[in-house]
């Protein structure tokens, strides 16, 4: 079984969720989306293993939120995931993928669902 997490070191769900993974003894890919972004494409499938809309899985507190003008309800979904790809602290996390599913790890134990 192949298991991603799209990672932040510095936010406590995703190290909690990470742990949760590993205390499981599942062998996990890491992805530290800050520093390597997803692509469009690979944000698009995100959506549709979730099953949501692009603005769902934006962090709408963040200041980049307004500042990058992606609070502008007109945009279309291809401008928000833009927008994700962009500026990936906009990215809900921790997000993991397995089984060809995805769950985000808010709270941590959401993900053992998919695996």
């Amino acid at each position: 079984m192949s298991v991603k997490i799209y990672h932040n070191p510095r936010c406590s769900k995703s190290r909690q969720t990470l742990q949760l993974l590993q205390e499981k003894n599942v062998d996990v890919e890491i992805i530290e989306y800050l520093k390597t972004p997803p692509t469009s494409a690979e944000l698009s499938d995100i959506l549709n293993k979730l099953n949501i809309e692009p603005r769902a899985l934006m962090r709408k507190n963040e200041a980049e939120y307004k500042a990058t003008g992606m609070d502008n309800t007109d945009l279309s979904q291809d401008e928000l995931i833009a927008g994700m790809v962009a500026s990936p602290k906009l990215i809900e996390r921790p997000i993991v993928l397995a089984n060809d599913k995805a769950a985000i790890g808010r709270p941590p134990e959401s993900v053992l669902d998919i695996i």
